[in-house]
């Protein structure tokens, strides 16, 4: 099925409507029900979203059952990360070519198996291996999830189909630390990978009976292997960059050589992607200004989202001392407005387009930053809550604004690549502002936290004491020697919250300019345009 639609911007030709794999045109019973389709994929989305926070609470007592390095511990997460951003976009591509709800039920089964796996395994070199499994996984699962709501739901109702979505990204989010504290302390590490196989079993049986696979006439027929190769060590150059250059420095030659790899690599994608007959990603889905705009702001608010809130974490457990339950209880007023907003931000954005919301979600977002900006040490918890809510109020829009600009404005037979495209940017953003903001901890941290010890009089400290106490101050650990009498062991603390706190300063200050920029950006984004190419032959 056919119908000629205004074209997108620098792409040619007809879009081709969404032709169901079923014999008969007509759905049978409940499978391909658009809201039904929407509960089945946001189950395996909750168990994705869920398992990436519910994990960090795990590492300690991963760290010291298995007898794991810090290296390794590190590993359980920067494997997960790398093998997730790597290959969102050729998940996508992989949708595209044999079917969402094919790729879909493969990441989620995959997801399930490999969690059942890492709960049984008696080495963290296992563990490692298959978080990376888990990540390759929930690839493949998190852009065909878009793909299957863009091609079930019709224009008017994508918006809030997607505004859901997001609530159940931000419900997930929150409940990760809070679960994965409660299991770690009240059975054991493990049942934070075993929780992910009944809720697995539960999405693949949905998606078994639910799911409607839906194909564009005009799907890919092949694939760009050069592209793939090319991007993906593009995506692993940058993320792997980023990832150490904390640890590294920014000026290291290897943090440089990875960043000058991956700008070589990322040239090289796009010339070839001029050349091919069927590329990975066509370039001439970026001569839409929307789309183009959709991605940088998907990327900006990554960045100030993610990298800020790295920080709003040892704020409350390590300077004031919050337990991981505590401190995601207090995080509530963040993701609860995000689970409140993103459905409304979805009817709004449905009603008036996506601009106007997102605009005031970047401002919104950009106040909350210079408020967080402003938290001190005694800060109580009514004026954090409140900073927080603001923070969830403004990115709820956003989430489901930028998705929609990126996933609408992309043609339907292309619409897993676009799915990836917005998770990737989202992974580059977090892990920027993560690596970028720390960057900002750090020097603030190296040039003040001296000058303050030495005003507090405290006992002089040699260079390499003082290099030592610098990173734990990065993190909000006051550098208390065992056996300091009390009176001495406070100032120390007192030296380095506060320390620490001026560094938070100055990253959520960077941050709150970096989602001013976000603002300004936002104002390029429209309506998608082939929105309507998807759902409105279905319903």
């Amino acid at each position: 099925m056919s119908v000629a639609v205004t074209n997108l911007p620098g792409m040619t030709g007809q879009i081709t409507l969404a032709k169901e794999s079923s014999p008969s045109p007509v759905r049978a019973g409940l499978r391909g029900h658009p809201w039904l389709t929407l509960f089945a994929v946001a189950i395996g989305v909750m168990m994705v979203t869920l398992d990436g926070t519910i994990v960090a609470v795990a590492n300690p007592a991963i760290q010291k059952d298995l007898g794991a390095s810090l290296a390794e511990v590190q590993w359980i997460t920067n494997g997960y990360l790398l093998a997730l951003a790597v290959s969102l976009i050729t998940a996508g591509k992989l949708g595209d070519r044999f079917g969402h709800r094919q790729t879909f039920l493969i990441g989620i089964a995959g997801f399930g198996l490999s969690s059942a796996v890492i709960g049984l395994s008696t080495g963290v070199g296992l563990v490692i291996g298959f978080r990376v499994a888990q990540g390759l996984f929930g690839a493949l699962l998190m852009p065909a999830a878009l793909g299957l709501l863009r091609a079930t739901f019709p224009a008017e109702k994508l918006n809030m189909a997607i505004g859901i979505w997001g609530m159940v990204i931000g419900a997930s989010t929150a409940a990760g630390p809070i679960v994965g504290g409660l299991l770690v302390e009240h059975v054991n590490w493990q049942s934070v990978f075993f929780i992910n196989v009944p809720v697995g079993v539960i999405a693949l049986v949905f998606g078994l009976f639910i799911l409607l696979d839906h194909r564009a006439e005009n799907a890919p027929r092949s694939f760009d292997l050069p592209g793939i190769v090319l991007l993906s060590a593009a995506m692993f150059s940058l993320i792997w960059a980023l990832i150490k250059a904390a640890e590294w420095g920014w000026g290291d030659t290897k943090t440089v050589l990875f960043l000058l790899a991956s700008l070589v690599c990322f040239g090289l994608f796009a010339f070839w992607e001029t050349r091919v007959a069927e590329p990975l990603i066509p370039l001439g889905m970026f001569r839409s200004a929307a789309l183009s705009a959709g991605t940088l702001l998907m990327v900006l608010m990554a960045f100030a989202f993610m990298g800020g809130l790295f920080f709003v974490t040892f704020y409350l457990q390590n300077v004031h001392g919050m337990s991981p339950v505590d401190s995601g209880l207090h995080l509530l007023p963040l993701t609860g407005m995000m689970i409140i907003g993103s459905p409304l931000a979805g009817a709004a954005i449905t009603k008036a387009g996506p601009r106007v919301p997102l605009v005031a979600g970047m401002v919104a977002t950009a106040v909350a930053c210079f408020g967080m900006s402003r938290l001190t040490p005694g800060t109580g918890t009514l004026t954090m809550s409140l900073w927080f809510a603001l923070l969830g109020l403004g990115l709820a829009p956003v989430m489901v604004g930028a998705t929609e600009v990126i996933v609408g404005n992309a043609p339907l037979e292309l619409s897993g690549v676009a799915g990836g495209l917005q998770q990737a940017a989202m992974q580059v953003g977090g892990s920027l502002g993560t690596a970028v903001l720390g960057a900002v901890m750090a020097a603030e941290v190296s040039d003040t936290f001296g000058d303050n010890w030495q005003r507090a009089a405290l006992p002089p400290l040699t260079p390499e004491q003082l290099a030592l106490a610098e990173k734990g101050v990065q993190v909000g650990i006051a550098p208390v020697p065992p056996g300091v009498p009390e009176p001495v062991a406070r100032t120390i603390s007192t030296v380095a919250h506060e320390t620490f706190v001026s560094g938070m300063s100055t990253a959520f200050t960077c941050a709150a300019v970096v989602a001013v920029l976000a603002a300004v950006v936002a104002c390029f984004t429209k309506r998608g345009a082939n929105a309507g190419a998807g759902g409105a032959a279905h319903i």
